[in-house]
């Protein structure tokens, strides 16, 4: 069982860059594929990146990519999600994710598909 906890949000300007952190519990962080969501107020919670459990690959919605990097450092049992260039639209609660599975990072492109969630944190990005 994994345990996820988000930090690195805040309150940016548009333009600006912030880094967030999902630091997990237990020693089978490197069998989970990692992904993270974002939810804005009315919203679904929605796709934002995946990475597979051994980092060959990763996988972005068309929103954000070019913009974001998710990478991960299994030594420390952290995701990452760097995000640049960052909009007001990008203004949401940010959820990481663990799931299961040896599949490419396109995969896990889908809520279901993970096994355990953080507690999330919130972006908010002014014009």
């Amino acid at each position: 069982q994994a345990q996820l906890v988000e930090s690195g949000g805040g309150l940016v300007q548009a333009g600006d860059s912030l880094r967030l952190s999902c630091v997990a519990s237990g020693r089978s962080f490197s069998t989970y594929a990692m992904g993270w969501f974002r939810q804005a107020p009315g919203k679904e919670r929605d796709f934002v990146a995946s990475i597979t459990r051994n980092t060959l690959s990763a996988y972005y919605s068309d929103s954000v990519k070019g913009r974001f990097t998710i990478s991960r450092d299994n030594a420390k049992n952290t995701v990452y999600l760097q995000m640049n260039s960052l909009k007001p639209e990008d203004t949401a609660i940010y959820y990481c994710a663990a799931g299961s599975g040896g599949y490419p990072a396109n995969y896990y492109n889908r809520q279901y598909k993970y096994d355990y969630w953080g507690q999330g944190t919130q972006v908010t990005v002014s014009s």
